[in-house]
């Protein structure tokens, strides 16, 4: 089989990969059974990975486009490994390359359709982009400022005259009498309105520059909108092609488009990434996969940094990975925390709380040693948990009261709370010493310096509006406090506890903010979470102890 690299052929020292346990498992559950299954990323697979990395490091080509690529351990039949290895989407142009494995069945029946469209959606952008840059756009807003100017000089002279004209009043009412007093009040009134007129002369005169503008630039908006329109109705149109064209095949021998799962929520380019394509080629060649590994290779974008490993993107590869994995035996349990279960607080068809222990992330991090978090537990803990989503987070060493939402639809409708600032919250914390005020309200603009990450700053010029009121509840060396932030920046309530302008008294264990005790936790805990039900529009309120 072409296709198949010997595993000899990526020169490994496999004395340093034997026996390391894996550190990612991609994850899914079966349509069917519901059984969660469980594919993991091991020391084999990341070291076959990184000499593809050395490979494409001597390549310009690759290195010149960012894209994931994907290797994966597979068994033959006859129990030989080997090695198979994909790239996402297209590479230099092209979607088959010699050595690599090719696109899921289905694509290039729409590659046709897909470069036509897309031909489409450019031309439609560059309309967009060159409407958006319409010369009466930039004259408009020149005239416009012209004019403005104009008619604010004009309003300081028409003032400093009119104050004239009433101290000429003044002084005419105790100097002139009859026919003179008449006159001189005659002559003030005609000055009045010329005043007046000479402002409608240059409003009607602005008037007539700027209209015609102002209607090309309304036509122009208009006809953005309809592009923009039609290009949604194209990429929607090519989606629905490509996801009734891909077929996918299990480990089980079942067969499907890709249309079955979720078509309406699964974005264009669906099967295109690299695990997708790795395990269908698997699955319909009756190797076993042993281990998966996908990595960025080429010019940072986003979060994106060549030479790390990344887990099941959440977009395309999480919704259909249940799928992928079905039929493939499982091994043993993988070790760690992912499997302990948390406390729920509350739960029902559209929301979910749990009880976050301290030292557990809220969702997973973007490294393979930040996988575990409430999110990954929950998805492993729960058979229908493919939509669940966090509309807001706690800090890593924060505990308490985490509410998640089930749906697309209760997420956006929780985000809108949180972000509308509807959501009410109560921290209590220990601080690391003694503070002056028992109580009042901390106002610091909080800013997060990209060169000195994870922190954040109080930040005048560049900082967010960030906004804390607190109460003293126990004074002592180490006072307990209650924090009610009306703002939801990250650490928020960390910097405005340990700045001097805020508490000037890091909370309890935390060294990252200068708090000198090495404690067991970061002694701060979410107590209380108020909102209204997104469905029932009833408040709920949601409560956990405080464990310090």
């Amino acid at each position: 089989m072409d296709l198949l690299h010997a595993i000899d052929d990526f020169d490994m020292d496999n004395a340093l990969v034997a026996g390391a346990a894996p550190d990612y498992w991609y994850t899914g559950r079966c349509p069917r059974t519901r059984e969660l299954l469980r594919l993991p990323r091991t020391a084999q697979a990341k070291a076959i990975a990184q000499r593809l990395m050395q490979s494409l490091a001597t390549q310009s080509s690759y290195s010149a486009e960012g894209k994931m690529y994907g290797v994966l351990v597979v068994e033959t039949l006859s129990g030989k490994l080997g090695v198979l290895q994909a790239f996402s989407g297209l590479l230099q142009g092209k979607s088959i390359q010699a050595g690599w494995v090719p696109p899921i069945p289905g694509r290039l029946q729409v590659a046709f359709l897909e470069k036509q469209t897309l031909d489409q959606l450019n031309a439609l952008k560059q309309q967009i982009v060159d409407l958006k840059q319409l010369p009466e756009r930039t004259t408009f807003a020149t005239l416009s400022q012209q004019y403005a100017e104009q008619l604010q000089a004009l309003s300081e002279k028409h003032h400093q005259r009119k104050q004239s004209r009433d101290r000429q009043r003044e002084y005419g009412a105790k100097t002139l009498q009859g026919d003179a007093l008449e006159k001189g009040l005659k002559n003030l009134v005609r000055q009045s309105q010329e005043d007046g007129i000479e402002r409608k002369r240059l409003k009607r005169e602005r008037d007539q520059a700027l209209n015609p503008l102002k209607e090309a630039i309304a036509l122009a908006d208009q006809r953005i909108t309809q592009l923009k329109q039609q290009r949604k109705s194209l990429s929607r149109q090519l989606q629905a092609h490509m996801h009734a064209a891909y077929s996918l095949t299990n480990f089980a021998g079942e067969t499907a488009c890709i249309e079955t799962f979720r078509a309406a929520g699964l974005p264009t380019g669906t099967g295109d990434c690299a695990a997708p394509k790795l395990l269908h080629y698997a699955a319909a060649h009756h190797l076993k996969p042993v281990a998966l590994a996908e990595f960025w290779w080429g010019p940072s974008r986003g979060d994106k940094q060549p030479g790390q490993f990344y887990g099941a993107c959440v977009e395309r590869c999480q919704p259909i990975m249940g799928f992928l994995l079905s039929g493939l035996p499982q091994a043993s349990t993988p070790p760690g925390r992912s499997d302990i279960t948390l406390p729920i607080l509350y739960e029902d068809d559209e929301l979910i709380a749990v009880d976050k222990p301290t030292g557990l992330l809220s969702v997973p991090g973007r490294t393979s040693d930040l996988q575990d978090s409430v999110l990954s537990r929950l998805r492993c803990q729960f058979a229908q948990a493919d939509d669940l989503a966090a509309p807001h987070r706690l800090d890593k060493g924060t505990s308490g009261v985490l509410i998640l939402a089930k749906t697309r639809e209760i997420h956006r409708l929780l985000n809108q709370q949180f972000a509308q600032r509807q959501v009410s919250k109560v921290y209590e914390a220990i601080l690391s010493h003694r503070v002056e005020s028992e109580q009042g309200t901390i106002d610091l603009p909080l800013w997060r310096d990209p060169c000195d990450r994870p922190k954040q700053s109080v930040n005048f010029q560049r900082g967010k509006p960030s906004l804390t009121t607190f109460q003293i509840l126990e004074p002592s060396e180490t006072p307990r406090v209650c924090f009610r932030p009306q703002t939801g920046r990250t650490h928020q309530l960390r910097v405005h506890a340990a700045d001097p302008n805020g508490l000037n008294a890091p909370i309890l264990g935390d060294t990252l903010y200068g708090a000198k005790d090495q404690t067991c936790r970061l002694h701060l805990h979410a107590k209380s979470l108020e909102l209204t039900h997104p469905l029932t529009q009833q408040s709920l309120k949601l409560v956990s102890k405080v464990p310090f």
